[in-house]
């Protein structure tokens, strides 16, 4: 399906450019020349049957395009960006590269307002997604919840860079490991014993 409109397009570009004295059956034997392999093969050889029998409605190459479209494509962009939107998901990467993704998905959606905000708050991590919602203020839009989002994950994102380098430091020789009860040398109260 991801391939249908460059495929096409690159179809048409080529007939404009090197075809266009040819026969409409010539460009339609081209075309479906470059259709191969998996179900595209057995739909181009029913294709290539109906078309021996006269039974087949494409006799130009539009006509073929709009049939791979149809068959093989899309039904649309917003369905596609829906679809996208609905699977979506910050995993490991950072809430700032989700949101960047979610924004380029959600254009052209037609989603926003609450269903909007829904799907986001649907692919945020769950810690950043509970910490959001135990929040005092909850946020109203999709930007501010986006905005809360990206802080709280780069706050956790520090916390734990810096909880890694205080677990390093305590481990060395005269790191912030705290001396043991009684002192460093032992004993009680500091003292040599």
């Amino acid at each position: 399906m991801e391939k249908v409109s460059v495929f096409v397009n690159v179809a048409c570009l080529y007939i404009r450019m090197k075809m266009m004295e040819e026969t409409a059956a010539t460009q339609v034997a081209w075309v479906l020349s470059y259709v191969q392999g998996g179900v595209a093969e057995a739909w181009k050889d029913n294709l290539l049957d109906e078309l021996a029998k006269g039974e087949s409605e494409v006799e130009t190459a539009e006509q073929l395009f709009a049939k791979i479209k149809d068959d093989f494509g899309e039904t649309s962009e917003e369905e596609r960006k829906i679809e996208q939107l609905r699977t979506i998901e910050q995993g490991g990467r950072t809430c700032d590269k989700y949101v960047q993704e979610f924004k380029k998905v959600a254009r052209g959606s037609g989603y926003e307002g609450r269903p909007l905000i829904k799907e986001f708050k649907r692919g945020l991590n769950g810690s950043i997604r509970r910490k959001l919602a135990e929040a005092e203020e909850l946020p109203t839009t999709i930007g501010e919840w986006q905005e809360k989002a990206v802080r709280l994950d780069r706050n956790q994102r520090q916390s734990r860079m810096e909880e890694r380098m205080l677990g390093r430091n305590a481990a060395r020789p005269g790191g912030n490991a705290q001396p043991r009860e009684g002192g460093p040398y032992g004993g009680r109260g500091g003292q040599i014993t």
